[in-house]
């Protein structure tokens, strides 16, 4: 029998498949991000702000799941933040070890968040987006930084045992240190330097988490030698750093 003598045939589109998750009917919207317009986070944000909130409105049943690149760079971030607050604990413990205080690691680590300005600026300056491997290099800062504030503090200290009020000790030991502090900084800046010029395709990845590190140090270098020597001398105004026995001065 003929199909059309039984039936009326209408061209039309079908579900090819139809996809359920915990027996619930699904539809994933997969997309390509253009990184010359916008990057994925922005998307999701806008997405957020400008859709979703209409679309539940007018369908409240709907559940909206975000996976793909927002689920892991979710996933990143809180594993980022772990290791970066177990680095942060680690560097007090040796610090406190050395140092026999558990103020004075403070006054060493209080550059790490100094480091952000630069980081914030570097990206604004080189016109990059805020990504996974710019936390990242935000992150690697936080074991690099603390190197110079620990010159200052160690040095700080050893005036503060010859007999020099702590004040002159603190503005001593940064002359004294301003050389070694800017050298330390300046080599590592020089070294990151040919990677985050680089334009090949291969390096994109990477730029983000080099400029991190050369702004960062650029911001911590000019900020580690008054930061550090003024907040340890606050810290004495309160009777709150450790001093040891001065040598006598005859």
């Amino acid at each position: 029998v003929p199909l059309q003598s039984v039936a009326t045939i209408v061209q039309g589109r079908g579900y090819a498949t139809i996809n359920r998750i915990g027996a619930r009917r699904t539809v994933t919207v997969t997309g390509d991000v253009d990184t010359s317009v916008a990057n994925a986070a922005e998307i999701v944000a806008d997405t957020r702000a400008m859709f979703l909130p209409q679309l539940k409105k007018d369908f409240p049943d709907i559940k909206v799941l975000l996976e793909g690149q927002e689920k892991e760079t979710k996933k990143s971030m809180g594993g980022m933040i772990r290791a970066f607050l177990l680095g942060i604990f680690g560097v007090f413990i040796i610090l406190s070890l050395q140092f026999r205080s558990y103020l004075e690691p403070l006054v060493v680590m209080v550059i790490i968040p100094f480091a952000l300005i630069g980081v914030i600026w570097g990206h604004l300056i080189m016109g990059l987006n805020l990504s996974m491997p710019s936390i990242m290099g935000f992150v690697s800062l936080a074991g690099i930084v603390v190197n110079d504030s620990i010159l200052l503090v160690t040095f700080i200290r050893r005036n503060v045992n010859r007999g020099i009020s702590v004040s002159d000790a603190a503005r001593q030991a940064s002359r004294e240190r301003f050389r070694a502090v800017l050298l330390t900084s300046m080599t590592t800046i020089m070294g990151l330097m040919p990677l985050m010029t680089e334009k090949s395709i291969q390096a994109q990845i990477i730029i983000p988490l080099a400029c991190s590190i050369v702004f960062g140090l650029l911001a911590t270098t000019a900020m580690v030698l008054l930061v550090i020597p003024a907040l340890y001398t606050i810290f004495d105004d309160f009777n709150l750093t450790r001093k040891e026995g001065r040598a006598e001065i005859v």
